[in-house]
């Protein structure tokens, strides 16, 4: 599965929206397919635009729905104080990318299930219009009459409810990492109290799944439906692979244990106050540690920010001496401050799909009332992980936080 945005096309409430390279491979296929398509549909001459400009607006319109049904994962996982990182679409569909997992089988099942009620009421909304415009050609139009007579609009219609009515169905399939795979854990969690057990039982119904899509898919090339059964088989290999991995990351979950952010971490970290200069900055903290950025305080030692050495280096040296750290954090601020900080009682396994801890190679740690104390860094959490699968490794390098 992709993991950053290659090319970003929009912002939804924070969360960037982009595509991956493979997204526009699917979308020439589909204008390409669907030409086809509604040109046999409607009886078109071969020189006739319409068929092209149908098949255009039908797949402005799948990848629409399946950004709607990301959307919908998103502002459910917001709502349950759960930020999301990036949507992405790519060749397989869509992923909404959550900065942690959720915390109960409650929750899990409300951020699974609301991608499909999104698909389902696309699909209504799609038979609904479909049937006031043209309810008897409508209907035929979605058995697919090669006999119906339907009109262009009508016929859009139609394909947009059968595509997603097919989105719902395959995602609703009890095969993790699909929602429906996540879903079953969602239930399996809730009747066990074990998220690790239910976790691997989804991930092996998953490799289930994943072993008879490839199976039809090799069956379907051999009767000469190669396409069908080569994008099949693709579908079966990504489900397999994600499965075996959360799998893996599973056991090591279980190895982990209930190893928290404050044992690990540095619990007497660096920190800026906030009304420092930023020629005070620059001497006493990033000259003197050499640190690529330091988490910046309010008088309380509450948790403004992080500050970044090039930011501060980009002030003019005019300035410097009359500008303080605080007001160069909105412009330091890629992803918002929430991003940059996580709770020292959260478990070091919810950091493992961290993107901004990948991407700055530590965070903050607060507690609850939003305090600074302490720093976590991508070397501390790899440090937990060794020890977790193995003897430590003595050489495994010093650790990288700035020195106290």
């Amino acid at each position: 599965m992709p993991r950053r945005n290659q090319f970003t096309l929009l912002n939804f409430r924070g969360i960037p929206i982009g595509v991956d390279w493979s997204w526009f491979l699917v979308l020439f296929l589909v204008i390409w397919l669907l030409s086809g398509y509604y040109r046999d549909l409607l009886g078109s001459p071969q020189d006739s635009l319409e068929p092209y400009a149908l098949a255009v607006v039908s797949a402005i319109a799948f990848f629409a729905s399946i950004l709607l049904h990301e959307i919908g994962h998103a502002i459910t996982a917001m709502r349950n104080k759960i930020g999301t990182s990036q949507i992405t679409l790519w060749m397989f569909g869509g992923i909404a990318a959550l900065q942690r997992d959720p915390q109960s089988p409650g929750v899990e099942f409300r951020i699974a299930a609301a991608g499909p009620a999104v698909t389902l009421l696309l699909a209504l909304a799609a038979i609904g219009a479909g049937a006031a415009i043209e309810g008897g050609a409508f209907w035929e139009g979605a058995v697919f009459d090669e006999n119906a007579s339907i009109s262009a609009p009508v016929a859009v219609l139609v394909w947009i409810a059968n595509i997603n009515a097919a989105i719902l169905v395959f995602n609703l399939l009890p095969a993790f990492p699909l929602d429906g795979g996540r879903i079953v854990r969602a239930i399996a969690w809730k009747l066990t109290g074990d998220h690790e057990r239910a976790t691997t039982f989804a991930a092996r119904l998953g490799q289930g799944f994943a072993f008879v899509f490839i199976a039809i898919g090799v069956m379907l090339i051999f009767l000469g439906e190669v396409f069908s059964g080569i994008w099949l088989a693709l579908i079966g290999w990504m489900l397999g692979s994600s499965a075996r991995a959360t799998v893996v990351r599973s056991e090591l979950n279980r190895r982990l244990g209930n190893l928290s952010v404050a044992d690990v971490m540095d619990s007497e970290p660096v920190a800026i106050p906030f009304d420092t200069t930023v020629d005070r900055a620059l001497d006493e903290y990033f000259l003197r540690y050499r640190w690529p950025w330091f988490p910046v305080v309010d008088a309380a030692q509450r948790f403004l920010g992080l500050l970044n050495r090039g930011t501060a280096d980009s002030v003019p040296e005019t300035s410097r001496t009359s500008q303080t750290v605080s007001e160069l954090l909105d412009a330091d601020r890629e992803s918002g401050p929430g991003d940059q900080v996580v709770s020292s009682d959260e478990s070091i396994e919810s950091l493992l799909g961290n993107v901004e801890l990948r991407r700055l190679g530590g965070l903050a740690a607060v507690d609850g009332e939003g305090r600074l104390i302490g720093v976590i860094t991508l070397e501390q959490v790899g440090r937990a992980l060794r020890k977790a699968v193995g003897p430590a490794d003595p050489g495994a390098g010093e650790d990288p936080r700035p020195p106290t």
